[in-house]
């Protein structure tokens, strides 16, 4: 199948630009490919609203996250990547390699496709959420946990995330309340525990949070809390909101094309290979687990190695494709 005339032919096609997508455009671009990245709306994911990253390799001091991404699409660049502010609108990966992929602005014909396109934290849609990013307001404790020493904060949800970043926050703040809908939570038993020992942890039950407190040059000051059974509502002074109520991947735009598993994420094996031959995925998409900096580049990293070896051994089938006529010809 030779391109249509109207398709722009690639031999990588990167769907994401976060630490995983940007790492395997410059695997692939120093393997001469000259992949092209699709970057979506806002470079670099959520790293790009992280307000500060100090666990990195390499950077002792630290950076944001929007310099450590503009870092990495300069480092990728430097080598022939190109990276475009485009997104999605479809993809076909029907009829094997060479894959149909749509933007709202191009459309592309890869040889191989590397899907990097994340995972987005649930939110909890109240007022002051979105003012206060960055500002008090985290959906990582790894992250950003370091930055609330001797503060008080709040933790958000009632599953084996909630409790495990809680546990992991009592290092740094002076206490942490968890604040559930519920009256009893749905982490792991062995969780539950060792939050119920921990003397800098306590529990609200039967809330929710209704408005992020705060003003622009201190951040958050409290919570506004409902009492689900009563209706109440409370102010609870606090420096620090963590919210952990779940992720969504980005799976919507591949439909049933792709292997999902029971909670969305793609599905991959060591290499990070698909369930379709020449389609990789790493990062957020397929790792709900770790969801770190660090190891969303180790596997673009990963996915990019295995890219790039896949190409090399469909050689000569791939080039035999593209000497066939284009569609229309």
């Amino acid at each position: 199948m030779g391109a249509d005339a109207n398709m722009k032919k690639e031999r990588v096609v990167i769907i994401g630009s976060g630490p995983a997508g940007l790492t395997a455009a410059l695997y692939t671009a120093r393997a001469q490919l000259a992949p092209v990245v699709i970057a979506g709306n806002q470079l670099g994911g959520q790293v790009a609203i992280t307000h500060e990253i100090e666990n990195y390799p390499g950077f002792p001091d630290g950076l944001s996250g929007p310099e450590l991404v503009e870092r990495m699409k300069e480092h990728a660049e430097n080598f022939g990547a190109v990276v475009e502010f485009d997104l999605v609108e479809s993809v076909d990966f029907s009829n094997g390699s060479p894959f149909r992929i749509k933007t709202y602005g191009e459309e592309y014909l890869a040889d191989a496709v590397i899907v990097t396109i994340g995972a987005d934290p649930r939110k909890l849609g109240v007022p002051g959420e979105e003012d206060f990013i960055g500002a008090g307001v985290s959906y990582c404790g790894t992250c950003d946990g370091f930055f609330f020493r001797g503060k008080d904060i709040v933790v958000v949800g009632g599953g084996d995330s909630a409790l495990e970043e809680g546990i992991f926050l009592t290092r740094f703040a002076t206490s942490v309340n968890v604040i559930h809908r519920r009256d009893e939570l749905r982490a792991g038993i062995q969780l539950q525990t060792r939050a119920f020992n921990n003397e800098k942890i306590s529990f609200t039950w039967n809330s929710v949070v209704e408005e992020i407190i705060g003003d622009a040059e201190g951040g958050v000051k409290a919570v506004r809390l409902k009492n689900v059974l009563t209706g109440e509502e409370t102010i609870e002074p606090t420096e620090g909101v963590f919210i952990f109520i779940g992720h969504d991947p980005n799976n919507a735009v591949f439909g049933d094309q792709i292997a999902l598993n029971e909670n969305g994420y793609i599905i991959t094996d060591q290499r990070y290979r698909t369930n379709v031959e020449g389609v990789f995925a790493a990062g957020e998409i397929q790792d709900e687990i770790w969801r770190q900096v660090a190891t969303s580049v180790g596997q673009g990293t990963s996915a990019a190695m295995s890219a790039i070896q896949w190409l090399e051994a469909n050689e000569e089938r791939l080039q035999a494709l593209d000497a066939l006529p284009a569609a229309g010809d």
